[in-house]
């Protein structure tokens, strides 16, 4: 799924706790909102935003 992210799947996943796969690391929050060029998610950190040409990969995480 590298650089494109299939909306209909992912649309579940909102306010869920997910794991966001990119090539240098594994981003981990509660999913806020998909945008077309960016994902934005909520960790312990504060708010993440990833953009999404460089994500390879969503799912939730499972504890």
């Amino acid at each position: 799924m590298h650089g494109k992210i299939n909306f209909i799947d992912m649309i579940d996943l909102i306010g869920k706790n997910v794991e966001i796969y990119t090539v240098d690391i594994i981003y981990t929050g509660k999913l806020v909102e998909i945008g077309e060029e960016e994902v934005y998610i909520e960790s312990t950190n504060g708010g993440i935003v990833i953009p999404t040409e460089k994500i390879a990969g969503i799912r939730e995480k499972k504890d």
